[in-house]
């Protein structure tokens, strides 16, 4: 027994002097976003605006059902945006309004000092006119086409200003709430395109939020970007049998899209390319007239994805001459036109910049894995641009996004709990007092 007093009383001061060494080094590795975000999450402040979240769950959902009911299809996103706006305007905002495109934002202004700082979710949803957007509930799920990507998002960031006017928050940066156009496939995010090359605050931005579904500690600080095409073949058309023999637009295409198919594309930086829409002729005993085919590239690289253009672009004229070789053009000839539809640039945000910081920070706070990504969202413009920008998950668990399944689930803890980090990156990079 002595021996083991003897041996214990060498080891424990040891054993301590290790312990105090290595909580001295996690303090050391703390950075002052992460010891700003522990604080704001451990104030009683928070506590307040995480109460207002609880007590404001049902309304969500039910901004949620109103919002979803409303049609906003690519280009048509106006009658749900007039609906966001009222709603912007009730959480008394000021200089709330709709832009020339239809983007709907107002004004959370702060002390002044700080940057301006977008917080948004998109209004569009990939669904044409017409689709029925009845919400169903079912269980602990709500289905509708588009109300989880984005519309779940949207009533969100309304539960945001309530949390923060009822805390008694003010903030250093003005915060601009916003329901942005045009950010699904044929919008080409035009909505974001506008607010930076002509909206009115386009020189004042310093940050930038987009948030749609998902659960925290998911961080997009890279923009995948694409390029878009519309091919439209064109021959002299004919009969089937009477015309046998002669060109056609529709083997011209194919000859496209097989050698389209051949292109190597890098895997780092991961870069991709699909043929998503083929169209074209009158009936099936006619040569077609004209056919087209619309196809999709991208990538997380520029370089990359230039080059992949310039390929897909080469190889046009060689599937045309091969088909205008290979038939007679007695009546006419092969030709093409390529037109670009879509245009999202690449970008990212360095892990340096502030906002990846406090983003990361308040994930790690809130006891997430902060996860960094690339992905295709409205983030890529300013990200293009150089203004420090993310997209971050608004909390809903969705499922089936783009499908007439979609949907979303509702569970109050976790989704609240998901809400929180949220609104406290919102709150700690504008500076909340």
């Amino acid at each position: 027994m002595g021996d083991f007093q003897t041996m214990r009383a060498k080891i424990m001061p040891a054993l301590l002097g290790a312990a105090m060494l290595i909580a001295t080094s996690a303090q050391a590795a703390a950075t002052p976003e992460d010891k700003a975000a522990a604080a704001l999450l451990a104030g009683p402040k928070f506590a307040k605006a995480q109460a207002s979240l609880k007590g404001d769950y049902e309304r969500i959902i039910q901004d949620i059902i109103t919002l979803t009911e409303i049609e906003a299809p690519p280009f048509k996103e106006t009658a749900r945006g007039k609906a966001y706006m009222a709603m912007l305007k009730a959480e008394g905002l000021t200089d709330v309004e709709m832009d020339e495109v239809g983007n709907v934002m107002g004004l959370r202004k702060g002390t002044g000092g700080g940057p301006l700082i977008v917080v948004t979710a998109h209004l569009d949803t990939v669904f044409p006119e017409g689709t029925n957007v009845k919400v169903r509930r079912e269980g602990n799920g709500l289905y509708a086409p588009g109300i989880g990507d984005d519309t779940s998002s949207l009533p969100v960031q309304l539960a945001f200003i309530r949390a923060m006017n009822r805390a008694g928050y003010t903030t250093k940066a003005d915060i601009l709430f916003m329901g942005n156009v045009g950010e699904e496939g044929p919008g080409d995010l035009r909505g974001t395109r506008y607010l930076f090359s002509k909206g009115k605050y386009k020189d004042r931005i310093k940050s930038f939020i987009s948030f749609e579904p998902g659960q925290p500690g998911r961080i997009t600080n890279a923009g995948t970007g694409s390029r878009r095409y519309k091919v439209t073949f064109n021959g002299p058309g004919g009969h089937s049998m009477g015309d046998f023999g002669i060109v056609s637009p529709a083997f011209a295409m194919g000859n496209a899209i097989v050698a389209f198919g051949k292109l190597k594309a890098p895997a780092e930086p991961k870069t991709v390319y699909n043929v998503g829409i083929v169209e074209g002729g009158t009936s099936v005993n006619s040569i077609p007239f004209s056919t087209a085919m619309t196809i999709d590239m991208r990538s997380n690289g520029k370089a990359e994805l230039d080059a992949e253009e310039k390929a897909f672009l080469s190889l046009l004229p060689g599937a045309v001459a091969e088909e205008n070789a290979a038939r007679s053009t007695a009546k006419g000839k092969i030709s093409y036109e390529a037109k670009l539809v879509g245009d999202r640039p690449v970008g990212s945000t360095p892990m340096d910049a502030r906002i990846i910081k406090v983003a990361g920070a308040v994930a790690r706070a809130s006891g997430f894995d902060p996860k960094y990504g690339a992905g295709s969202t409205d983030s890529n413009i300013p990200m293009s641009l150089g203004i420090e920008a993310v997209t971050l998950a608004s909390g809903f668990e969705t499922f089936r996004a783009h499908s007439l399944e979609e949907g979303m689930k509702m569970n109050s803890p976790e989704d609240l709990r998901n809400m929180g980090v949220g609104l406290a990156t919102v709150l700690a990079l504008a500076e909340a007092r």
